[in-house]
């Protein structure tokens, strides 16, 4: 199993072009059918199917958060207090995570007229859309997001509840499921990734999907240091979830890691 350090020395400090709509690297199999549904497990090698903007906007309009498109060509969500942000910034192409564009990122402010986030979030373009949304929906139901008191034992125990499996060597900070494809680590925040706290060296939540080792990442995820512990648990026990899931397309990369079933 990689560490995060590798993901994070692929992050690229220029600015890109991508449509908003940018295709996957990893090309997704699709072995009848012209569009058949599949049932997968697990959630977090099934990829976000190609619908991470629409299905994570539907849940944001369903949590009453009002979106506005902006110049850059993103789509920017606000809830209701003014305290959270959540905003598809594909088409902005701002930096990469693994070697993967970075496609949503989430924020928090201490009061709605702050200037400054209390912290980011950044998810990849294939992250499971199910975590996604669980992972906001916790957020929404905070009164106050950039507040905390749980520590990082709140993480691990809600993937080892869900059979994951605690690093020998980093039992205190990193978890890997089953399958050593997916790992949730508390690791040195990367560059680019935006945070309150200046101080150097700071450690962060970060989760990336290997399906194969040595080949490119599925998707990629960095919380910076300051957002929640409950909320990245929020994130990591949905990911870890055993229930199966619907698919149209199933990523290439996956192939011989998934169960998959038809509808």
């Amino acid at each position: 199993m990689s560490t995060y350090n590798a993901l994070a020395e692929d992050l690229a400090p220029e600015p890109k072009e991508a449509p908003l709509h940018s295709h996957h690297p990893s090309e997704p199999f699709q072995p009848d059918s012209p569009d058949p549904v599949y049932w997968v497990t697990p959630l977090h090698l099934a990829g976000g199917d190609g619908v991470l903007a629409e299905r994570i906007g539907s849940t944001l309009a369903s949590l009453g958060w009002r979106m506005w498109p902006t110049s850059r060509h993103t789509l920017l969500y606000v809830s209701p207090d003014g305290l959270c942000g959540a905003e598809w910034i594909l088409a902005a192409y701002p930096f990469e995570l693994g070697g993967l564009p970075v496609a949503w990122q989430l924020s928090a402010r201490p009061y709605a007229t702050a200037a400054m986030t209390e912290w980011n979030a950044y998810f990849t373009a294939d992250v499971p859309y199910e975590a996604l949304a669980d992972l906001l929906i916790a957020i929404d139901a905070r009164e106050a997001p950039d507040v905390g008191f749980a520590g990082p034992a709140t993480v691990l125990d809600a993937l080892s509840g869900r059979g994951w499996i605690r690093d020998v060597d980093r039992p205190g900070t990193t978890a890997m499921d089953p399958g050593l494809s997916t790992c949730v680590s508390l690791e040195m925040v990367p560059p680019l990734i935006e945070d309150s706290d200046p101080r150097p060296g700071l450690v962060g939540w970060q989760v990336w999907a290997e399906p194969v080792v040595g080949a490119p990442y599925l998707w990629c995820a960095s919380f910076s240091a300051s957002v929640p512990h409950d909320l990245v648990a929020a994130f990591a026990s949905s990911l870890a979830s055993p229930v199966p899931v619907a698919r149209r397309t199933l990523p290439k990369s996956a192939e011989g890691r998934l169960t998959v079933r038809r509808r």
